[in-house]
């Protein structure tokens, strides 16, 4: 099992610096965030540690150097906007973009990328449907033809005020994946599956890692503290933010012993990676990297890290 991290926490930092961050606090993989170069649209966004735009033969060969410098591996490649936004202007260009990300992995031979469905968060599911079909049959063509698998993150996206009141991801719940991959049925399609957004939605957060146990092709490891003082204050129709935190791996709710012990049960031998969010550590580069070490330690505890 590859135990990595999510390289956006180190948003300051190159490519290099990040693979040697990885090597110094114990990690063998990385995510690596590829958006367009330019301003960031949200918090953990506008991370670009590769640069997909007029990346070829060449640069994926300095790429995998580094890599093989530093004895670290890529776990997939991220990048995370609204493929349905309902500014199909601005939907076209994030669709474009994740296009040059499969290209980018397919060169470098990662054969995975990790993204979100996306969704217009003033519409059903149901009302969505149709748009998510014309997107994402294409797309999930073109990555099948690259040889390229998509991992989709089942982030709601709905913790700010212009993602309510129904988020920015249709994929939150088993029974929206259980439609969409009958609806595009690829074994280049499945989860990034991030455990911590179950928790907060009041839903178990193990039994998906039976029932889709063949979809799980990367997994975030977040966790999550749901406070229930400020829950019964504020009510679940509140925006997230105001009763939950997301959390370090061991300083929240989800029992991780539990967690590794089924993953192993259904065979799950991919990357496990660390997504820090959590604004106790964000004070500074040295206080992340901290986390990233302090979840290293802990995870290790679990995991069968090769």
């Amino acid at each position: 099992m590859i135990l990595g991290f999510v390289s956006a926490i180190l948003a300051e930092c190159t490519l290099e610096e990040v693979l040697q961050t990885a090597q110094e606090t114990g990690y063998n993989g990385v995510e690596l965030m590829c958006w367009p170069l330019g301003k960031a649209e949200r918090r953990y966004a506008g991370v670009t540690h590769l640069d997909v735009d007029n990346f070829g033969a060449e640069q994926a060969k300095q790429v995998q150097e580094l890599c093989a410098h530093y004895g670290v591996t890529i776990t997939g490649l991220g990048y995370y906007p609204n493929p349905l936004d309902p500014d199909t202007e601005a939907a076209g260009k994030y669709v474009e973009h994740l296009r040059k990300v499969i290209d980018a992995s397919a060169l470098l031979e990662i054969g995975l990328v990790n993204t979100f469905i996306g969704r217009d968060p003033a519409k059903s599911i149901d009302e969505n449907w149709a748009r998510f079909l014309e997107t994402w049959v294409p797309l999930v063509r073109y990555a099948e033809s690259q040889g390229v698998k998509i991992g989709i993150e089942n982030c709601p996206m709905y913790f700010s005020k212009d993602e309510w009141p129904s988020g920015k991801n249709l994929a939150i719940s088993p029974a929206i994946w259980r439609r969409m991959f009958e609806a595009i049925p690829s074994d280049n399609f499945g989860l990034n599956y991030d455990p911590s957004h179950l928790v907060w939605q009041q839903m178990d957060y193990i039994a998906p890692l039976r029932e889709f146990s063949g979809k799980l092709l990367h997994l975030h490891a977040k966790d999550v503290r749901v406070d229930r003082h400020r829950l019964n204050d504020v009510g679940i129709l509140a925006t997230p933010l105001e009763y939950h935190l997301p959390k370090l791996p061991g300083l929240g709710e989800i029992d991780w012993g539990r967690f590794f012990s089924v993953l192993g049960d259904v065979g799950y031998t991919g990357a496990v990676v660390v997504e820090v969010e959590d604004r106790a550590y964000e004070g500074s580069q040295e206080t992340r990297k901290m986390a990233l070490a302090q979840s290293n330690r802990y995870l290790r505890n679990f995991s069968p890290v090769g």
